[in-house]
């Protein structure tokens, strides 16, 4: 469960606080004692500390200083950062409750500190039977007068310290500042779409079928408002989504196509923009078998399509403007008895056909099948995201995603600059039409694996030949799942993507009033 956070300005009883300070005079009054602030110069002067923490037996008190940064990103990246640091304390503390105090009154500092405290809780514990360890922290309370105000000039009253010296407690939950909290309503509704996303990731492929993931996204439609549909193995196939088939032949389990649509009436655009993402619950290499060690996190082969879930599900629930459809196709990649073997000749939902060199390369068959379904959308912007290649992972490692568009690069243009302002970063890389030539079959019309050399390039080219709309491709391998916990990333499924699209997503909204 997933710290809720709210904007206050009601004073509170004494407990766990945090206060963001520009320099040690912004700290309110009755916080620190003469003796602590002069112990707070020399840990910050001196040993260049930016975040110190003080005792007081029932409760802990931590300041913050942020660094000055002229890179704004950097900025609030540093702030998330700090934020899961004094998260992790809190919980070790087995603390429920902090107060945050804005005395630098930067609502997009505070509110990155508050994201960093509440992703770095997350945990999932679902298969812990000893849960000894449980992150208690359920309520972080934010003192801003600039977040307040954030969307409104007009004067308030200012904020009470967050500290009271009053003998008899108040009560401990405020109610949140409802007029002004759109900002923190969209911050909450963030991080439990992130949340959903790394516990669909966390999944073990023997609770997360293809099926499963289906009723999973049918669940999220349901409570967020959206429409959906589950294609199953015969809607499939009546629609010749070979590459789909062909992937699941070695399968026990059938696959399924989940389309999961939010258009509300107020949408600031006809033709939607539409987001895939690649559904391989378990992948195993199918007949090109994995090797051991490359097999072992293979659950998270469907990162893109809990991404995608997730940020529709953010989006219809914070009500955007927007009209957006998601679509994951979904299944295993096993290798059965009637499994695809190299050498065999599928035929897409397009009608062209594609030669399997390597049943390993199977993300690009079901997506491929997806951006060609995606056509009758006639949309104005096609997304996927996909751990689709170890090449990515080699060229950028986890610190970003290797992106490539097709008639959108005003469209990667916007969405770098989100994935900047979240830090899910993209790194471009080329559409040439001669690594076009590399993907050329003497048997069929392609093939589903080009040369050693820029896999990760070939295989985006793969797609683009079933896209006919401005394109963009998300190749998420590297960041979608890391062994070792990095900050509020956490460790096993990051959730990659849910906030670089919903950001994007909010940014295309105000700009098309």
């Amino acid at each position: 469960m997933m710290p809720s956070i709210t904007l206050t300005n009601k004073e509170q009883e004494l407990g766990h606080l945090v206060v963001l300070a520009s320099k040690i005079t912004k700290i309110p009054a009755g916080v620190l004692s003469t003796a602590e602030k002069t112990f707070l110069k020399t840990q910050v002067e001196t040993l260049k500390l930016d975040v110190i923490s003080f005792n007081r037996l029932s409760y802990w008190v931590y300041i913050y200083f942020p660094k000055e940064e002229k890179d704004v990103p950097k900025k609030l990246e540093a702030s998330r950062k700090a934020g899961d640091k004094i998260a992790g304390l809190l919980n070790g503390q087995k603390a429920s409750r902090v107060a945050v105090f804005d005395a630098i009154g930067d609502p997009a500092t505070v509110l990155a500190f508050a994201e960093g405290m509440a992703l770095g809780s997350y945990q999932f514990l679902k298969y812990k039977s000893e849960k000894d360890k449980v992150n208690t922290l359920t309520d972080i309370e934010l003192y801003s007068t600039a977040l307040e105000n954030a969307d409104d000039p007009s004067p308030v009253t200012r904020h009470a310290s967050p500290v009271t010296h009053h003998p008899s407690p108040v009560t401990r939950h405020a109610s949140p500042v409802t007029r002004h909290a759109s900002p923190v309503t969209h911050l909450n509704i963030l991080t439990h779409a992130v949340s959903t996303c790394r516990d669909l990731i966390n999944e073990p492929n023997s609770w997360l079928t293809a099926p499963v993931f289906a009723s999973e996204v049918e669940k999220m439609a349901k409570d967020c408002g959206a429409q959906v549909e589950v294609l199953n193995k015969q809607k499939i196939a009546a629609l010749k989504m070979g590459g789909l088939l062909g992937v699941n032949q070695g399968s026990h389990e059938p696959p399924t196509f989940t389309v999961m649509e939010w258009k509300p009436a107020d949408a600031r655009n006809t033709k939607p923009i539409v987001l895939v993402g690649k559904g391989v619950v378990y992948d195993t290499g199918g007949m090109n078998l994995k090797p051991g060690d490359s097999m072992m996190n293979m659950k998270d082969d469907m990162s893109g399509a809990a991404a995608v879930a997730a940020t529709v599900w953010a989006i219809a629930k914070a009500k955007l403007p927007v009209y957006v459809v998601g679509l994951m196709p979904a299944t295993d990649n096993r290798p059965g008895v009637k499994g695809m073997v190299s050498g065999d000749v599928i035929t897409m939902h397009n009608g062209m056909t594609v030669e399997v060199l390597n049943t390993d390369a199977e993300g690009r068959l079901i997506l491929a099948d997806a951006l060609s379904y995606a056509k009758k959308y006639d949309p104005a912007l096609v997304i996927d995201l996909a751990t689709l290649t170890g090449a990515a992972v080699r060229a950028i490692g986890k610190f970003g995603a290797v992106a490539m568009q097709s008639n959108a690069s005003k469209e990667l243009e916007a969405l770098q600059k989100s994935g900047f302002g979240v830090y899910e970063r993209l790194v471009e890389f080329p559409m040439w039409d001669e690594y076009g030539d590399q993907i050329k079959s003497d048997l069929a019309d392609l093939k589903n694996l080009g040369p050693a050399e820029a896999g990760m390039i070939t295989a985006g080219k793969f797609l683009e030949k079933f896209t006919s709309y401005p394109y963009i491709h998300l190749d998420i391998a590297g960041p979608a799942f890391i062994e070792k916990r990095d900050s509020y990333r956490g460790q096993g499924g990051t959730g990659f993507g849910v906030r670089l699209l919903f950001d994007f997503i909010v940014n295309f909204a105000k700009n098309n009033k």
